[in-house]
């Protein structure tokens, strides 16, 4: 090994002896870790919408950023969608959620602003709040007095700008719910502005699957991030806000203007999943009914309280042995990850079950009966 790649090596054997070394594994077994939680990813409809859009001639690449030849009339079209089922002024097709959060942050919170976050909201929010020129504090997880504290003594030592409320609806580790309601309160009575996050619950929960958010939209002081590589099953993330913040975004959030353009296929798919949600009801009426068995399940076998979501979330602690018991379980043809810090607090090693209708109920009772053994097994 040359000089030059002592250090990352380093790095690597000091990640593997602290049971956080990451490796890509492929998909194999049964479905517990994805976020394809209606399960359209390998939906046939929205097979035919890109397949029809190739028919007609839409390229599979954009070409570039949309301020140049990238901007596609599919994703025009997706936009307009998107702000009419979402209830939002407008919205804004991005890449990525998390160049979406990065974007957002980076870009809306102006100098003498105050940024005030959930302390488990997700890594993409942290990029974004980094580059930020506003000052940032964590508050304490979905406790809406703790934000308020934050803002109120920010406030006693002179800030006089906007604060902005960071949060997401539900929380992708733990399957939790931020408390919305208290926060939009809060929001107003500081005038600041709430940034939601609705990735794990957008198309699952809500009215129409339109999220946790769902009658909040349309206000100029939210802004509501839906992602569509989770159960809309494509990919990309659309911002739903404002005409001006939206506006601003793409004046000046660097993520944007200088990012190619997402495949217009793509946007052609995201228009058909949010038809899919419009036109058959009945996928989230099934999702409801699997989580809801698969949280009782999770009480009746191993003891533990649900979330009260399609997440999961069996903490071990210990980073080996979280990795270990997922090894098994994967040996065992259920395809479970173990999720370790940084993405989790330090202490806080777990296996993150997510529920999607990838499974049935039968396979939801042989996973934690399985998980039941292997779990008195290791405590021996």
């Amino acid at each position: 090994m040359s000089e030059r790649l002592v250090g990352f090596e380093k790095t690597l054997v000091g990640l593997e002896r602290k049971g956080r070394q990451r490796r890509l594994l492929q998909r194999d077994g049964i479905d517990f870790t994805s976020n394809d939680y209606l399960a359209l990813a390998n939906s046939p409809r929205i097979r035919l919408a890109i397949a029809t859009a190739m028919a007609q001639g839409v390229a599979v690449g954009s070409g570039g950023s949309r301020l140049l030849r990238g901007n596609h009339p599919e994703h025009e079209a997706l936009e307009a969608d998107a702000a009419a089922f979402f209830g939002t002024e407008r919205a804004l097709y991005f890449s990525s959620g998390y160049a979406a959060n990065a974007a957002l942050f980076s870009t809306l919170p102006q100098r003498g602003d105050l940024i005030v976050h959930d302390a488990l909201i997700h890594a993409s929010a942290h990029e974004g709040i980094a580059a930020s020129r506003a000052e940032a504090v964590a508050a304490r997880h979905n406790d809406a007095a703790s934000f308020e504290d934050v803002i109120r003594r920010w406030r006693k030592a002179g800030g006089a700008g906007h604060p902005w409320i960071a949060v997401e609806s539900l929380y992708s580790m733990d399957g939790d719910r931020a408390p919305l309601a208290e926060l939009l309160a809060l929001t107003d009575r500081h005038d600041g502005f709430l940034v939601i996050d609705e990735a794990h619950a957008t198309g699952v929960f809500g009215s129409g699957g339109r999220g946790l958010a769902a009658g909040m939209e349309g206000r100029d002081n939210v802004i509501l991030l839906h992602t569509c590589g989770k159960a809309l099953g494509v990919s990309g993330a659309l911002v739903g806000a404002s005409q001006v913040i939206c506006d601003y975004l793409v004046n000046r959030a660097r993520a944007f203007i200088y990012s190619t353009a997402p495949s217009p296929l793509m946007a052609a798919g995201v228009r058909e999943a949010l038809r899919i949600l419009v036109d058959e009801p009945q996928h989230r009426t099934e999702f409801e009914q699997l989580w809801t068995f698969a949280n009782a399940q999770l009480t009746s076998v191993l003891g533990l309280e649900g979330s009260g979501s399609q997440i999961l979330p069996v903490m071990i602690g210990d980073n080996s042995r979280a990795m270990h018991i997922a090894e098994r379980m994967r040996a065992e043809g259920f395809d479970i990850r173990a999720i370790r810090p940084p993405t989790v607090p330090e202490g806080t090693a777990r296996l993150r079950i997510a529920i999607t209708l990838n499974v049935d109920r039968p396979a939801i009772v042989r996973m934690f009966d399985t998980l039941a053994s292997i779990s008195v097994e290791e405590a021996a």
